[in-house]
């Protein structure tokens, strides 16, 4: 080394120390980021709970005793027609959970005792009822009896042609639809069917489906359109 060189003063490079501030922004920050990760995935439980209850109660499919639609049957540009002679889109029923029976004007015995047992599903619901609507869909041209208007009191009854009944419910190969009771969710999608007939036990099974369904929709979901 030279003379010269000895005699410069040694240059040093001193980086400054973090400051107490800056590090407590950081634990602050990241920090920030858990909670805000935190409150994204409870605000998420409920729409995770309603794809479980749609699509994953089962793996085969199955729920505790309906069978789940999938895919969904979302309603369209179908008309049906009331007993008063108007015609309504059956996208006006969308806002509510519905529950769809299919049957003859003419409703023998077994299509009379189809229609108690839908309505009774709806009763037990208890608070939930005003959640659901029970609609009864009329697949022929035949007068409904004037004798049927008191039992069917707040029921949604339209008259629907074929076309319509095929594109917005579905039908087992080989089955009616009056074999079932449909369920469609608030967004107007036909996504899970019921025996239209069953015994008590059936009945709190079919009631346990709803309520599930219910439950996982509550935080989006409420009475009334």
């Amino acid at each position: 080394m030279t003379e010269s060189h000895r005699d410069e003063p040694l240059e040093l490079a001193v980086h400054s120390m973090p400051k107490p501030q800056d590090t407590a922004t950081g634990q602050a920050s990241i920090y920030g980021r858990w909670k805000l990760l935190a409150v994204t995935l409870l605000c998420s439980l409920p729409a995770l709970g309603a794809y479980l209850a749609y699509f994953g109660i089962h793996p085969q499919g199955k729920a505790g005793f309906g069978e789940l639609i999938a895919p969904v049957r979302p309603v369209g540009g179908q008309t049906a027609v009331a007993l008063d002679g108007r015609v309504r889109a059956l996208s006006t029923l969308k806002g509510q959970w519905l529950l769809v029976s299919v049957g003859s004007a003419l409703c023998d015995a077994a299509c009379q005792q189809r229609l108690f047992l839908q309505r009774q599903l709806r009763e037990t619901l208890g608070k939930d009822k005003d959640r659901v609507d029970w609609v009864w869909l009329i697949s022929d041209n035949d007068a409904v009896d004037a004798s049927m208007h008191k039992p069917l009191g707040d029921a949604v009854v339209l008259r629907a042609d074929q076309a319509t009944l095929d594109s917005w419910l579905d039908v087992p190969s080989g089955q009616a639809a009056a074999q079932y009771l449909f369920v469609v969710d608030p967004m107007g999608n036909t996504m899970m069917r019921l025996p239209a007939l069953f015994d008590g036990a059936g009945a709190a099974k079919a009631r346990a489906d709803l309520q599930r369904l219910l439950r996982a929709s509550a935080s989006w979901d409420g009475p009334g359109r």
